[in-house]
């Protein structure tokens, strides 16, 4: 059963309500998600765009066309549905990149839950674009908006959009890391202004002796890759692999201006459904929670078994993780050698060794 998503919910209420008509052309959705909500009354013509991969498996498996970005499109639609991040800056920027896609005449339609921003975002899209209609329910705010109305100020608007674009990251830890150059990152992904504690204790273990075929699992904008070609003459290949496309958007950049001409794939993958190849080494900070703030430990026991299933015989994988993370009984049940490599600062890391075939 398909965990509750009362945003998702209060989203489609002024619809149901008749508050707020589905067009016969469809409607964009961005950031969607899957949910009772999108299967209660027909939505035919709804396109999808969803950045983080598991979410756009499962609307893909419902039957939705998705895509991670819409770059490539520049049609405006007579109806956006938008559900905001909690982020701030990245939730102005995506308020402004809707508005950019409702057609004249149409209507952006979001939704929040309320300890998600709900008040704020209301407010600010009444700032970007004029007067708002809103409901409440489920603890959340749907507020819509019928741009060609009220107006959108156009200067705010271009700000706004700019607030998530990839910008410098400036932190020492890349340089104690031994990366030199300029190392994009933008609001919204992980550790999107800085370089993660565990990573940056990861780092400061990870040896030299590290060879042939490797991968990152939970790649972020791919500080961990960085270190390992920096370090390892003897990686042959590396692949990256991380659930969110503008993350690795960002791994893409950052290895292609600071690794150039190494042998780098980049996957949009959801690391828990398993990984496609076999492999000597690989590396990971793997997340312990999901598009929430709740611990969920299963998620990185996934990216263990993951893990597990794709090194080669005597394969080695070099793990970091919150300390009070319960990972022991997974890596124990998965590899032949386990050990603690260092606790630090509420992190551990760990090196795990697979068994001989």
């Amino acid at each position: 059963m398909a965990a509750a998503d009362p945003a998702l919910d209060a989203l489609f209420l002024p619809l149901a309500e008749g508050h707020v008509g589905w067009p016969a052309d469809g409607a964009l959705f961005l950031r969607a998600r899957e949910g009772a909500a999108l299967h209660a009354a027909p939505r035919p013509g709804l396109a999808c765009v969803q950045p983080f991969r598991p979410q756009a498996d499962a609307l893909a498996r419902a039957g939705f066309a998705v895509a991670p970005d819409d770059d490539a499109d520049e049609r405006r639609w007579s109806l956006v549905l938008l559900l905001p991040p909690r982020q701030r800056e990245e939730a102005r920027a995506w308020f402004a990149r809707a508005l950019e896609r409702v057609a004249p005449g149409g209507v952006l339609l979001a939704a929040q839950h309320n300890d998600e921003g709900g008040r704020s975002g209301q407010a600010d899209l009444a700032r970007l674009a004029g007067p708002l209609q809103a409901l409440s329910k489920h603890h959340c705010r749907v507020y819509w908006t019928q741009p060609a109305t009220g107006g959108v100020d156009a200067g705010l608007a271009a700000e706004w959009r700019a607030l998530d674009a990839p910008r410098p990251l400036a932190d020492s830890r890349l340089a104690e890391a031994g990366l030199a150059g300029r190392w994009l990152s933008r609001p919204g992904v992980f550790a999107w202004d800085r370089v993660d504690a565990g990573s940056a204790l990861l780092a400061r273990h990870l040896p030299d002796d590290l060879a042939g075929d490797a991968a990152d699992l939970g790649a972020g904008w791919g500080f961990l890759a960085g270190v390992l070609l920096a370090r390892c003459p003897h990686i042959r290949a590396l692949d990256l692999y991380e659930a969110d496309a503008r993350a690795l958007d960002l791994a893409r950049a950052n290895l292609a201006a600071n690794a150039p001409g190494a042998a780098v794939g980049f996957h949009w993958h959801d690391v828990a459904a398993g990984l496609p190849r076999r492999y000597d080494v690989i590396v990971s900070n793997p997340p312990f929670h999901a598009q929430d703030r709740i611990d969920r430990p299963e998620l990185g026991q996934r990216f263990i078994a993951a893990a597990a299933q794709a090194l080669a015989p005597r394969g080695r994988l070099w793990l970091v993780a919150n300390r009070h993370l319960p990972y022991e009984a997974a890596l124990g049940a998965h590899f032949a050698q386990v050990r603690t490599v260092a606790q630090e600062a509420g992190f551990k890391v760990v090196e795990a060794v697979r068994g001989a075939a």
